[in-house]
């Protein structure tokens, strides 16, 4: 090779597209070695990458962790968005696909957050981003049942209910105590009850 020949440029990924790179990269990490195995210099040397790209995305192994946790939010409520503009307008088909695409969502990753979460438990960073996607799924849940409710509104408590079932049903699941079918069934019927209590 002469003096003046240099080897192809390695194409640089925008920031958006390098943190998805990370982000697969460490949840495949996640998924193979467990959430212990889960450190930046690791996930550097997996990615092709130098430590301080990671550094530059996550800062810590911690603001690496909420980072897998909003992902694996993000995806579950752009899953339930497309879900519900695709459904019928109808109390069972709007319950349906709350129930399905929470479950299949948790079982998707469901091998992997739990120990996500697990890893930031206690951290205030975790409590704050589970408040704030909770909030917006359960937004959500409401705006798509409250037209099928008798009074018009689904209560918060009735939703809070909803949400515990649907996340001890998943994980039931997850952990194979109970089929996915099962659990979908379950937390449809459970969505179904709390919509239409009061109705004479």
């Amino acid at each position: 090779m002469s003096s003046h020949e240099s080897p192809a440029p390695r194409r640089r990924l925008s920031r958006e597209d390098r943190l998805r790179q990370l982000l697969d990269v460490a949840w495949q990490l996640v998924r193979e070695e467990g959430t212990d195995a889960l450190a930046l210099g690791r996930l550097a040397e997996l990615a092709g990458v130098t430590k301080p790209v990671v550094y530059d995305h996550f800062v810590t192994r911690a603001g690496l962790l909420v980072a897998l946790y909003a992902d694996f939010d993000e995806r579950q409520n752009q899953v339930l968005d497309e879900a519900l503009v695709a459904s019928n307008a109808t109390l069972d088909a709007r319950a349906w696909v709350i129930a399905s695409s929470y479950v299949d969502c948790v079982l998707l990753q469901g091998r992997e957050i739990p120990g996500v979460i697990a890893a930031l438990s206690g951290s205030p960073e975790l409590e704050t981003l589970k408040r704030q996607y909770e909030a917006i799924f359960l937004d959500k849940c409401r705006d798509a049942l409250a037209p099928f409710a008798p009074t018009g509104s689904i209560s918060q408590a009735g939703l809070r209910a909803m949400l515990g079932a649907a996340e001890a049903l998943s994980h039931a699941a997850a952990n194979g105590e109970i089929s996915r079918e099962e659990a979908q069934q379950e937390l449809l019927a459970t969505i179904v009850a709390m919509v239409n209590r009061g109705r004479v």
